[in-house]
């Protein structure tokens, strides 16, 4: 058995024997892509680092002769756990996003958008690590990491995005606010798994 940091060790309790597996095949980040990602990201959280160390993606990512795809994440919406981007994922997403605002992609209705006052609209959607996606491939909700808050945010805090009715939300003032709430959930979003295996 493999050593994991505190979080994943934690997460194991909780994940089906399959999951644990694959999890246990699942190689770490090496320095040279933990480089890339600090050159993209500057100000990338050291704890996401670490688990990028441990598990580089688990959202169909390939472990040596090993597919990962485990849901290892959560959020405030029940409903939706998520997986943990690699590296090559999250510098991929943020070179093809283009660099429109939240301002910018929904000025035409912006009253339909919610919006979270600690969140700066006018910050390029780009500048924003997205270190994880929802079980729906992303398309109804994913968390980033904000470096460019408004005033009464904090640098670092993560946001949920979810879509229809479209609205970005600080869930945490920190990633390691955010990992906690996890925790002390007691990694509440692998109900999933227990309904998927009953």
């Amino acid at each position: 058995m493999r050593t994991f940091n505190p979080y994943f060790t934690g997460l194991m309790k909780y994940l089906p024997e399959e999951e644990q597996l694959q999890l246990q095949h699942a190689i770490g980040a090496t320095e040279s892509q933990i480089q890339t990602l600090f050159d993209a990201f500057p100000k990338c959280p050291e704890l996401l680092i670490n688990l990028l160390k441990d598990v580089n993606g688990t959202y169909y990512c390939k472990h040596g002769e090993e597919t990962i795809c485990v849901l290892v994440l959560g959020s405030d919406l029940d409903e939706y756990p998520y997986y943990l981007k690699s590296v090559e994922q999250i510098i991929a997403d943020a070179q093809v996003t283009d660099s429109e605002s939240i301002h910018e992609r929904y000025e035409d209705f912006l009253d339909c958008v919610e919006v979270d006052a600690r969140i700066n609209m006018h910050v390029p959607l780009k500048e924003r690590l997205c270190f994880s996606d929802c079980m729906n491939n992303g398309g109804t909700s994913s968390l980033y990491i904000d470096f460019n808050p408004n005033e009464g945010g904090q640098v670092g805090q993560v946001i949920r995005y979810v879509h229809d009715p479209d609205s970005y939300e600080v869930i945490a003032p920190s990633f390691e606010a955010y990992l906690q709430q996890l925790i002390d959930g007691e990694y509440e979003f692998t109900a999933f798994y227990e309904e998927e295996y009953d």
